[in-house]
């Protein structure tokens, strides 16, 4: 369910997102809320989330780079948040080697408000353990770290092999750009995928990265001379409302099958199949928040025949039912335009 679905509770102010910053941020990982979530806005041009950036204590803290940032907000931000981002730390102290919150972090933490959505990015997810958020839940982190953190954190359900979890109210994400790939993904949560699209455009990021798809992708840019997949990306997008069979997928590359598979996968980290189900998923999601055609030519259009195989994919992957969808997206838009 959207969290902007709530908008109309809270009046109309923008979503607010609260930027936990500790010692030794990673400069890079810091600005990602700002530059997807800062970005966001409504068809009229209005912002849809107020994004302020906050320490445990307020005052100069350290990045892990060659240079100091002046953190002006303290943890009473974190009280008026509805969206609290922790990016990663190389100098997590206790967190990251005891699995324990110091007292002004845990101070800081208390302050959250119930209800308030949690998000970590890369090490981010330490201090979310930490404070208990995560017990017998699915989360990720740096593939690199993912050993150490099961260790430490043997209650939480690690997934090494993924850029990213949304477990609802609780999001964890891999490293850096994987931060990017689930700050887009809550505003497509929260918005579509019109406006997620717009952010990603004016970011020159691809507007969509599965968070199942593999962290570590063994090819993601080929080496010279070497064939690629690319082709058969594009000619498959470009008739998402036809049968495509892996087979046809193959002949755009004039690759065997079992070549062109082992190939795909080097490069997207997931299966053809797999690729081709959320490039129609993602289809279908555009044509239900933007056109009025009936649940059954969406289902044509985005390739999957039927309604009733639209309707299983759709809640198979946000479980929800198409109509249930289109009704969310349409008076979560109607609380963000008033």
């Amino acid at each position: 369910m959207p969290q902007e679905a709530t908008r109309a509770k809270r009046g109309t102010r923008p979503h607010r997102v609260a930027v936990l910053v500790l010692t030794g941020v990673i400069p890079f990982e810091l600005g990602i809320p700002y530059r997807i979530f800062g970005k966001a806005t409504s068809p009229e041009g209005r912002s849809l989330y107020e994004v302020v950036t906050c320490a445990p204590e307020p005052g100069l803290v350290r990045t892990d780079a060659d240079f100091t940032i002046t953190v002006e907000h303290g943890p009473q931000a974190l009280a008026e948040a509805d969206t609290v981002v922790i990016p990663a730390s190389y100098e997590l102290g206790p967190v990251y080697e005891e699995g324990r919150l110091t007292e002004p972090l845990a101070a800081a933490l208390a302050r959250v408000r119930p209800g308030a959505r949690m998000v970590s990015i890369c090490t981010g997810s330490y201090v979310l353990a930490a404070a208990g958020l995560l017990d017998g839940r699915p989360a990720t982190t740096h593939w690199r770290s993912t050993d150490h953190f099961q260790q430490l954190f043997p209650q939480v359900k690690v997934d090494p092999d993924v850029l990213f979890v949304d477990d609802g109210d609780v999001l964890t994400s891999a490293g850096v750009a994987s931060g990017i790939d689930l700050c887009l993904h809550i505003v497509r949560r929260d918005h579509g995928t019109s406006v997620a699209n717009e952010v990603a455009r004016r970011s020159v990021v691809p507007p969509y990265r599965d968070g199942g798809q593999a962290q570590y992708i063994q090819r993601p840019v080929p080496e010279p001379q070497r064939a690629t997949t690319a082709a058969a990306r594009a000619w498959a997008l470009s008739r998402l409302d036809r049968p495509i069979q892996l087979r046809d997928m193959a002949e755009q590359e004039a690759m065997s099958v079992r070549t062109f598979t082992r190939r795909f996968r080097e490069e997207t980290g997931v299966s053809p199949g797999q690729w081709l189900l959320l490039r129609r998923v993602e289809r279908a999601r555009h044509l239900l928040e933007e056109t009025d055609l009936p649940v059954d030519r969406v289902a044509r259009d985005a390739g999957f025949g039927t309604a009733q195989s639209l309707r299983q994919h759709l809640q198979a992957a946000l479980g929800v039912s198409p109509t249930a969808y289109r009704r969310t997206f349409r008076a979560a838009a109607a609380a963000a335009g008033s």
